[in-house]
């Protein structure tokens, strides 16, 4: 199981506590040091859609030009910007063998986690 996002992110903390506390083990990948390549965000797009995996709360998405913003309006145009500025995924992304699980936490989500 993979755990994708940013260390210092509230969400991605959460995530990783809860996974701890229930003995879960995960590979941790850091964005800004491992990056997310372009395969990796087109296989999570195809399996949750854009509107799922771009985070349009927080700093780096409210900083945005508003025609950068009214841009995004298909999975190659998010995959861009993803690309570019990857503080705009929503995470945590959580993976197990190439299948996203969840994006974001949600208790509930986690806890009908089946891996």
């Amino acid at each position: 199981m993979k755990l994708y996002g940013i260390p210092n992110c509230d969400t991605v903390k959460k995530a990783r506590v809860w996974l701890d506390e229930h003995g879960i083990e995960y590979e941790f990948c850091d964005f800004k040091k491992q990056g997310v390549t372009e395969m990796q965000l087109a296989n999570w797009l195809k399996q949750t859609g854009w509107q799922k995996l771009l985070k349009k709360t927080g700093p780096t998405w409210g900083k945005l030009p508003q025609e950068v913003k009214d841009s995004i309006k298909d999975d190659a145009s998010a995959l861009a910007l993803m690309l570019e500025k990857p503080n705009v995924i929503k995470r945590p992304v959580l993976e197990h063998k190439g299948k996203v699980l969840t994006t974001g936490f949600n208790l509930a989500d986690y806890e009908k986690i089946k891996y």
